[in-house]
C-alpha cells in the first residue's frame, strides 16, 4: 500500500511536467503543444524563465547580441549561467516566419551520455554557394535547463530517452534496508526449524496411522513459530521512526521519502558527497589580492580604492587625468625593465585588467513603473547600481568583478564587442574587444585582446590557473609560495598577466588566427599553436584569492563523521584544483595528511604505473579525475577499489552524472558495506538513486534531488544528527522489536510443543480460537510495540561520542548470535511455563491452561520489562493497559477459565511461582551482565 502511494505521488509529478505547454512553430502560425507530443524537427520557442522541453539546436533569439543565458543547474549541478550562442545564419533572417522560406537541415551526431559535447553541421542549401555552420556545444539547449534571457526558437534534435538528461539519469531501484535482508535470513531459519519440528514429533510418535496428516497438523500447531506479524510492526514502527526525524526540533524542514529504510542510517560506512552547494554555498568572495611584493587582504582593501581614487602617477602628465590609461606601447616596452613601477601603478593595472578579463556581463532589470513610464526608467534605470546585476558562466569571475566594482572600478556594459569601465571619479572608459579566448578545462586559462579607445593601445589580457600561467608569464620567485598558501587557507587562485601589443604585432597574429579557425583537420590544435604564440614572457600583474564559503556547520559535520567511522568520498564535477581546495579547507582531508593526485592515464599501461605509484603511498588522500577513473574502473577496477577504499578520504573530481552512480555501486559491490549519497542538483540524482540511501539537500540548484532522495534536509549539518541519533535509534529499535516478536512465537510454540510430547505426541491445539487471538494483539500487541521508544543512549550523548556509531556498523544488535539467545530464552521460558503448570495443576485439566496462559502473559510483559534500556511513560502505561485487558477479559472467558478457581489463592500463588521461576534468572543474568561486561555507552553516561 504505502509503496503503491508513493509510487502514484511519483505519477502526478512526472504528468504535471509531461503536461506544461509550448509554442510551436508552424507555417500557419504558433500551435499551443504538451511537451510530451513534441516531435524531433519541430521548431519550439521557449520564452525566459521557461524549461526547455527537449534537445535543440539554438536557432534564433529575441537578444540583439544574438545569444542568451541559461540556467544549466538540473543538468549539470553548476549555478552558473551558460552562454549560448545562435546559429548565425538563421539569427540573421530579418523576420522570424522566413524560417520557412529557406532550405536548410541540421546533421546532429547519434545520442550521447556527454552533456559537454556535441558536434554537427549547420547547411543551407538554397544559397548560392550553399552556407555550411559547424554546430558546437554553445549552439545547443538541453533539455531540462532554463532560458535565463530572451526568448529563444530552436529545432528539437532529441526527445524522450535520447535526451541527455534522461540518458544521464538511471532507473531507481527499489531499496531494501539491510535489516529487513537479516531478518528475512533469520525467518528462513525459523521455517526450517518449523519443519523439523513437526517431523520430529511426527517420528517420535511413530509414523502411526497417516502419518501425513498428523505431520500437517503439527505444522499448523507450530506455525507460531513463524512471525506473521513480524512485517506489521516493522513497518508500523519505521512509519513512527519517519514521524520523529520529521517532528524534531533540532534539523527543521527534514522530510522522509522512502518510508522503507529508516534503520539504513544506523549502518552507513561510506559517505558520497556532492561539492558545489552541498558542501559549499556556491557564493564567492573575494579575498586577497597579491603584487608580489605586496598582499592586500579583506582589511586592507581600502587601501587600493585610495591608489585608485589618485591618478596613476606615470600617465598623468600625458592622459590629462584619464587615470587608468598607460604610457604607449613602445615607450612601456623600453622602460618596464629600467624603471621598478611603483605599488600604485602596479595596482591601477592589476585592477583594471580583472576588470576586463571575464566573460561577465551586467544585466540591469527594468523596473518598468506603469504603461508610460517604461520609456523613462529606461533612460533612469541605465547605469544605476542598485539595478544592476552581473551574469557570468563561473562564480568565480562574477566574485571578481563585484570586488573591482567596490574598490571604484565599475564594469557597466558589455556586449559582444565592447566594455565599458567606470572609474572612480565617474568617467566611462570604452575598451574595444578584439578576440576572446575562453577558458576550457584542457587550457586552464582564458584571455583577451582589446583596445583602449582613447589611447588606440592593444593589450592582451590573460588569467588562469597558476599550473596553466607558470610557464607563460615572465620569470618570478614568489608565484609558486604564494599559490600554495593560498590553496593552503582554502581559496582558488588566479593568476593574472598582460602584454602590450603593437598594431602590427596584433594584425599578424589575427590574420593567423582567422586561417585556423577555417581550417578543416585538427582545428583545436591549430588555433591552439596560434594562440600560444602571444602567450610568451607575459608581465605577471597579480595574484588572487577568492573563496567559496563552506555551508554553515561543514567542518564539524564532517569531523563528526570521521570520528564515528564513516569514510567520506567528495565526488564533484568541478575542477581538480578546486576540489583540492575545498577538500582542504572543509578538512575533508585532515592539515597533515598527504595528498595524492593521480596523473590523468588514457590507456591500461599509465593506469597500471599510476596503481602501483599510489600503491606505494600509506594513508594519504587520493584526488583523481573522473576520465582516469574510468580508464582505471575498465581495466583494474578491483585494484583501484581495493586501494582507494583504504584511503581516509578520496576526492572524484570532472565527474559526469553516471560516472558518480557508477561509483556508489562499485563500492557496495566491492566492500558489501552501506553507501549513503548526499547531493542536492539534478545532476546528482543517479548517485542519489544508486546509493543504498540518498539524502537531497534542498539548495540552490532546485529540489529534484531533494525529490529523487529518499530522505531530503534543509542543511549538509543536519546530516550528522539525522545518522548519529535518528540513524542508531532505527535499528537498535527495529532489531530489539524483531527479536522480541520472533520470541513471542517461539515461546508459545514451546509450550505447545511440551504439552504435546506429555500427551503422548498427540495433535491436539493447546490454547484454542480467542486466546490465540489475543496473545498476539491485545494482550501484548502495546508493549512490544512500545520498544520503538526505547533508546539505549540519550541524543546529546550520541553527538558528543561519534565514535559509539562504529559499533551499529558491525550489526551486533541483530545477528544469529542475539537470535540464538532469544530461542534459547524461549524453550526455557516455554519449558518452564508448561511444565510448572503440569505439576502444579489439580484434579482437573483445565486449570492447567488457566495457570499456564496466565503466567505466559505476565512473563511476556516482564519480558518487555527486561529488555526496555530507557523508560518512557507510555511504556508504562502500555503495560499497565494489557494487564487490565487481561484481567478484564478474564471475565468473560468462561468456556476456558472456571471463574471460582481464578479467584483462588492457590490459583494466585501458583501463577506467581511459576512466572517467578520464568524470570527471575534472566533478571538475574541481565544484572550480573551489565556489571561485568557492560555495553561501551554505559561507560559514558555513568
Amino acid at each position: 500500500m504505502r509503496e503503491a502511494i508513493d509510487e502514484f505521488r511519483r505519477f502526478q509529478r512526472d504528468k504535471e511536467v509531461n503536461s506544461q505547454l509550448y509554442s510551436k512553430l508552424t507555417v500557419r502560425g504558433k500551435v499551443q503543444v504538451k511537451s510530451s507530443d513534441i516531435q524531433v524537427g519541430d521548431l519550439i520557442i521557449v520564452e525566459k524563465n521557461q524549461r526547455i522541453p527537449s534537445d535543440m539546436v539554438f536557432l534564433r533569439t529575441s537578444e540583439k547580441a544574438g545569444s542568451c543565458f541559461i540556467r544549466t543547474d538540473q543538468l549539470d549541478g553548476e549555478t552558473d549561467w551558460k552562454l549560448k550562442v545562435a546559429v548565425s545564419c538563421t539569427q540573421r533572417l530579418p523576420a522570424l516566419g522566413d524560417l520557412f522560406s529557406i532550405s536548410a537541415y541540421v546533421y546532429a551526431q547519434k545520442p550521447q551520455l556527454d552533456i559537454h559535447s556535441f558536434e554537427g553541421t549547420f547547411t543551407r542549401e538554397d544559397s548560392d554557394p550553399p552556407i555550411h555552420e559547424s554546430l558546437s556545444i554553445e549552439n545547443t539547449l538541453w533539455a531540462n535547463t532554463i532560458v535565463a534571457s530572451g526568448t529563444v526558437i530552436g529545432v528539437v534534435i532529441y526527445t524522450g530517452k535520447e535526451t541527455r538528461s534522461v540518458m544521464n539519469t538511471s532507473n531507481p531501484k527499489n531499496k531494501v534496508g539491510l535489516l529487513d535482508l537479516e531478518l528475512n535470513q533469520l525467518t528462513k531459519a525459523l521455517f526450517v526449524a518449523l519443519v523439523a519440528l513437526s517431523v520430529v514429533m511426527v517420528t517420535l510418535q511413530g509414523f502411526v496411522g497417516p502419518w501425513y496428516r498428523s505431520l500437517f497438523r503439527f505444522l499448523l500447531l507450530f506455525s507460531y513459530i513463524i512471525p506473521i506479524s513480524l512485517r506489521v510492526n516493522l513497518d508500523m514502527g519505521k512509519a513512527a521512526y519517519g514521524w520523529m526525524i520529521m517532528k524534531d526540533e533540532s534539523i527543521p524542514g527534514t522530510v522522509v521519502r522512502t518510508s522503507t529504510i529508516p534503520e539504513e542510517l544506523g549502518r552507513l560506512v561510506y559517505l558520497l558527497t556532492d561539492k558545489t552547494g552541498t558542501l559549499t554555498q556556491n557564493e564567492m568572495v573575494f579575498k586577497r589580492l597579491h603584487l608580489g611584493t605586496v598582499s592586500y587582504g579583506a582589511d586592507t582593501m581600502d587601501e587600493i580604492q585610495g591608489h585608485l581614487r589618485n591618478p596613476c602617477p606615470q600617465t598623468q602628465s600625458q592622459a590629462g587625468g584619464n587615470n587608468a590609461s598607460s604610457t604607449p606601447p613602445r615607450k612601456a616596452q623600453s622602460s618596464a625593465p629600467k624603471v621598478r613601477k611603483s605599488v600604485s601603478s602596479r595596482v591601477h593595472e592589476a585592477v583594471k585588467a580583472i576588470a576586463l578579463c571575464h566573460n561577465v556581463s551586467p544585466v540591469y532589470e527594468s523596473r518598468a513603473g506603469v504603461g508610460g513610464e517604461a520609456e523613462y526608467a529606461e533612460a533612469d534605470q541605465d547605469f544605476s547600481d542598485g539595478n544592476r546585476t552581473y551574469q557570468a558562466a563561473s562564480p568565480d569571475e562574477v566574485a571578481l568583478v563585484q570586488w573591482t566594482e567596490s574598490v571604484g572600478l565599475t564594469l557597466v556594459s558589455r556586449d559582444l564587442g565592447s566594455v565599458q569601465l567606470r572609474t572612480p571619479s565617474g568617467q566611462i572608459q570604452t575598451y574595444c574587444i578584439l578576440q576572446m579566448f575562453p577558458f576550457t578545462s584542457e587550457s586552464k586559462r582564458m584571455g583577451v585582446i582589446v583596445r583602449d579607445e582613447s589611447t588606440a593601445e592593444i593589450t592582451f589580457y590573460m588569467k588562469g590557473a597558476d599550473v596553466a600561467m607558470s610557464s607563460i608569464v615572465q620569470y618570478n620567485d614568489w608565484l609558486e609560495e604564494e599559490c600554495g598558501n593560498m590553496a593552503r587557507e582554502g581559496l582558488r587562485t588566479l593568476v593574472v598577466a598582460k602584454r602590450a601589443l603593437t598594431e602590427e604585432q596584433y594584425q599578424d597574429f589575427e590574420s593567423r588566427y582567422s586561417q585556423a579557425k577555417l581550417s578543416i583537420h585538427d582545428r583545436a590544435l591549430k588555433v591552439a599553436a596560434v594562440v600560444e604564440s602571444l602567450e610568451r614572457q607575459m608581465e605577471l600583474l597579480c595574484l588572487t584569492g577568492v573563496e567559496d564559503r563552506l555551508q554553515a556547520d561543514v567542518r564539524p559535520t564532517l569531523e563528526l563523521l570521521r570520528n564515528a567511522g564513516i569514510k567520506i568520498w567528495m565526488l564533484t564535477g568541478d575542477k581538480l584544483e578546486t576540489a583540492t581546495c575545498i577538500a582542504k579547507s572543509s578538512h575533508l582531508v585532515s592539515r597533515t595528511q598527504d595528498i595524492h593526485i593521480f596523473r590523468p592515464v588514457t590507456n591500461r599501461g599509465e593506469a597500471h604505473l599510476e596503481l602501483n605509484a599510489f600503491r606505494r603511498k600509506h594513508d594519504c588522500a587520493l584526488v583523481i579525475s573522473g576520465d582516469s577513473l574510468e580508464v582505471c574502473l575498465k581495466y583494474y577496477e578491483h585494484e583501484l577499489a581495493e586501494l582507494a577504499c583504504q584511503c581516509p578520504a578520496v576526492v572524484c573530481c570532472r565527474c559526469s552524472p553516471t560516472q558518480k552512480a557508477r561509483i556508489a555501486k562499485l563500492l557496495q559491490h566491492h566492500t558489501g558495506k552501506r553507501t549513503c549519497a548526499v547531493g542536492d542538483g539534478g545532476n546528482d540524482v543517479s548517485m542519489i538513486q544508486a546509493a543504498d540511501c540518498g539524502i537531497g539537500i534542498e539548495g540552490k540548484e532546485g529540489r529534484q534531488a531533494s525529490l529523487a532522495a529518499d530522505f531530503s534536509v534543509t542543511q549538509f549539518r543536519h546530516i550528522g544528527r539525522l545518522l548519529m541519533v535518528h540513524g542508531r535509534s532505527s535499528y537498535k529499535r527495529s532489531a530489539a522489536l524483531g527479536q522480541f516478536v520472533m520470541h513471542r512465537g517461539l515461546i508459545i510454540s514451546t509450550m505447545q510443543a511440551v504439552f504435546s510430547s506429555v500427551f503422548y505426541f498427540a495433535s491436539v491445539p493447546l490454547y484454542q480460537g480467542f486466546l490465540m487471538v489475543g496473545y498476539a494483539t491485545i494482550y501484548t500487541m502495546f508493549p512490544v510495540f512500545s520498544l520503538v521508544l526505547d533508546q539505549d543512549v540519550k541524543p546529546e550523548t550520541a553527538m558528543l561520542y561519534p565514535e559509539l556509531y562504529k559499533d551499529l556498523t558491525k550489526g551486533r544488535s541483530l545477528s544469529f548470535k542475539t537470535f540464538l539467545v532469544w530461542v534459547l530464552i524461549s524453550i526455557y521460558q516455554g519449558g518452564i511455563l508448561m511444565y510448572g503448570a503440569l505439576l502444579l495443576f489439580e484434579s482437573e485439566f483445565v486449570h492447567v491452561l488457566a495457570i499456564s496462559f496466565t503466567a505466559l502473559i505476565l512473563t511476556e510483559l516482564l519480558m518487555v520489562a527486561l529488555t526496555i534500556r530507557t523508560w518512557h511513560w507510555l511504556m508504562a502505561v502500555a503495560e499497565v493497559l494489557s494487564l487490565g485487558c487481561y484481567v478484564a477479559s478474564l471475565a468473560f472467558l468462561n468456556e476456558y477459565f472456571d471463574v471460582a478457581f481464578i479467584t483462588t489463592v492457590t490459583f494466585v500463588w501458583k501463577v506467581s511461582a511459576i512466572t517467578m521461576v520464568s524470570c527471575l534468572p534472566l533478571y538475574v543474568l541481565k544484572y550480573l551482565k551489565r556489571k561485568l561486561s557492560p555495553p561501551s555507552y554505559t561507560k559514558l553516561t555513568s
